[in-house]
């Protein structure tokens, strides 16, 4: 029995020594102008500009309750602090203003149609914040004064760095802060941060694969990973996880867990960040069917050199405070188990005096096997099956999202090979504040690749297939039959009780020209003409562009469109003719004046748009001015259609060199 606990005692030992000269190891690496800093030091040293950038949840109910807390407890910790909130709604801004001058609200980066900021867009804007630090977190996560201590830490290290934090659960939060964000309560009554720790302590739960960690890292010259950031929805798991991956294999920052310096505390349903490209013991499934987990997960099996193997964060280094003082350790399952090194006399010599105490080296031991005890947590590897990606909506309830207030949608339609434009008229629409678009997709891809960029498409199962988009230009088979698509959707949303703005994307949008459009009266359709010569009738025959018209959903006009789609399946050519022909009569029998014509069987009005607010690719030669968008803005236009031009490269040439172009294709994000 006594030759039993000598052993054991003599492993006790051993492993201490071990994690000893692990501490000296890493005092060794050329990381920071001062390994350990004490508690008190930080009195004497300016705290960083930090700022925290972060996406609240709709401000509803206990949400908005606790939004408001987790952003006055940051607000409290220093007057260097300020907060960003990155929202699109109408109330964001009073939210904002409650907080004084150091919340402020972000709405000029992309979101998805419901509202769901991107990632890469928040860190892309995030640039345009002077701040020392900073800081990407949940909406609804405590912050107590061990924040602004570790960030002094990590501020003072020489190198780059990216650090992180996973969150405690806390399933009651019973303290809020008084009215000057001074001092915590609980019942009225004032209690110290370590006595209100000290109380969650016994009731938090580490949640290490959780997604609502934080990630900071300082304003410094090294990137933060090799190659771009994909377009990652906020708050719908995995982006972290993907970054801090990202960050280690490219080798370019340091980085370092600080989930025991920083109490991370999460107010949250846990349940709705889980990770399913993460694997761990406690992660939830409420979220499977989620589109918008499913493609975070996509996106990280795919993207990046994490996507090529997995990591296990038990190697990354962590940060602990034992005895006021900050640490660095290495806590690998290799170091804790070896135990070749038993003669403690040496390695004595090489151990800094402030790690000989054995308070230190107890803390140093109990944070590892708190460590071990809660960790478990990896990104899986590149074999992980990435689902096809599908939006949980209809065509119905898309059209019931999307519409405005008068139950008008602006419809295009897209192949493959034009997703690029698609993006681009897209970015348009949003600059100019307009949501209630739909994209219907052609294809598999295109439908693929829209709802990774958060538009609301759906797959029309009527859209011809076996179709080469590259040849896919004015002119050829492909695209007569491509046309006769937009044609049957449109009549298919107006049976639905909804007008219609159909656009193709290669319409450039200089202005919203539905307030002008709407102004047209029932029984109308308003369309662009296709007529070049400044002094002919715009009206002539064939003149009808069926690439940008307004349509609204009533009788006559359901009718009459009726009438065009029968037309055009019995037609060789595009839809364009049976348009005008059908509504307009061959050779232009009904035609009325020099910009309209009546349909007979329904008494259908088309009005032909004026040239000057909606002119094609051939009018003017606009086209070809030296400063295309100064000439159509000097003009007014309201639109651009870039046709007139055949070939698809040739289109997007003429569009990208004359700056009416708003997407960048490296980032996948809408340019500023």
């Amino acid at each position: 029995m006594q030759a039993l606990l000598i052993g054991l005692w003599s492993v006790w030992v051993s492993g201490v020594l071990l994690i000893a000269l692990s501490l000296y190891a890493t005092q060794r690496l050329p990381l920071s102008k001062n390994r350990i800093f004490s508690h008190t030091s930080f009195s004497d040293l300016d705290t960083p500009k930090i700022t925290i950038f972060t996406a609240p949840a709709p401000f509803t109910g206990s949400s908005r309750t606790k939004q408001s807390l987790a952003i006055r407890s940051r607000l409290a910790l220093s007057p260097q602090i300020s907060v960003i909130l990155f929202s699109q709604h109408h109330s964001a801004a009073s939210f904002a203003k409650s907080f004084g001058s150091r919340a402020l609200v972000e709405s000029d980066i992309d979101f998805t149609f419901l509202g769901v900021p991107f990632f890469h867009s928040m860190v892309a804007k995030s640039r345009a914040f002077k701040s020392d630090i900073y800081v990407f977190m949940d909406t609804e996560t405590i912050l107590l004064p061990d924040f602004v201590l570790a960030l002094n830490y990590a501020h003072n290290l020489d190198d780059d760095w990216l650090l992180f934090a996973s969150p405690r659960d806390v399933p009651n939060f019973p303290f809020y802060l008084d009215e000057d964000r001074k001092h915590w309560l609980k019942d009225g009554q004032r209690i110290r941060i370590q006595e209100l720790q000290d109380t969650l302590g016994s009731s938090w739960q580490w949640s290490c694969c959780d997604s609502r960690m934080f990630i900071a890292w300082n304003n410094g010259v090294m990137p933060l990973h090799h190659g771009v950031l994909p377009p990652f929805l906020y708050g719908k798991g995995v982006y972290n996880h993907w970054l801090i991956n990202e960050a280690l294999s490219s080798g370019l920052r340091f980085v370092f867990d600080a989930s025991w310096t920083i109490s991370n505390i999460a107010l949250g349903d846990s349940r709705r960040q889980s990770n399913r490209l993460v694997k761990s013991s406690n992660v939830s499934d409420i979220e499977k069917g989620s589109w918008e987990y499913d493609c975070n997960s996509h996106l990280a099996a795919v993207y990046g050199l994490s996507s090529l193997h997995g990591f296990n964060y038990s190697a990354v280094m962590k940060l602990v405070k034992c005895d006021g003082q900050y640490l660095l350790i290495n806590a690998t399952e290799d170091f804790l188990h070896t135990y070749a090194y038993k003669k403690k006399s040496l390695w004595k010599r090489h151990i800094p005096n402030c790690w000989r105490s054995k308070t230190t080296l107890a803390c140093v031991v109990r944070t590892i096997k708190t460590w071990n005890e809660t960790s478990g947590c990896s990104l899986k590897d590149g074999s992980v099956h990435t689902k096809t990606l599908k939006l949980s909506f209809s065509l119905e309830s898309l059209l019931a999202i999307t519409a405005d207030e008068n139950k008008t949608v602006v419809l295009t339609v897209a192949g493959y090979s034009f997703k690029d434009m698609l993006m681009s008229w897209v970015c348009r629409l949003r600059r100019l504040r307009i949501t209630n678009f739909l994209v219907s997709s052609l294809d598999y891809e295109t439908y693929q690749f829209s709802v990774m960029q958060g538009l609301p498409v759906f797959n029309d199962p009527s859209a011809p297939s076996n179709i080469s988009f590259n040849d896919c230009h004015f002119g050829t088979e492909c695209f007569q039959r491509v046309t006769k698509v937009k044609s049957r959707l449109v009549l298919k949303i107006l049976k639905l009780g909804y007008n219609v703005l159909l656009s193709d994307v290669d319409v450039y949008w200089f202005k919203n020209p539905l307030p002008l459009l709407s102004s047209f009266g029932p029984a109308t359709l308003a369309a662009q003409s296709d007529e070049y010569n400044q002094t002919r009738p715009i009206n002539l025959p064939r003149r009808l562009n069926s690439g940008f018209y307004f349509a609204r959903s009533d009788a006559p006009t359901i009718s009459a469109m009726g009438k065009v789609v029968r037309h055009a399946a019995t037609s060789g050519l595009t839809e364009q003719p049976s348009f005008y022909d059908t509504l307009c009569g061959e050779r232009g029998s009904t035609r009325k004046g020099d910009n309209r014509c009546v349909e007979p069987g329904t008494n259908l009005t088309v009005h032909f748009l004026d040239r000057n607010l909606f002119p094609n690719g051939a009018y003017l030669g606009l086209w070809e001015r030296k400063n295309v968008k100064s000439a159509c803005k000097k003009q007014g236009c309201l639109v651009l259609h870039n046709n007139w031009i055949s070939g698809r490269v040739k289109k997007l040439e003429r569009q990208v060199i004359s700056g009416l172009w708003d997407y960048d294709i490296t980032t996948r994000m809408c340019l500023v």
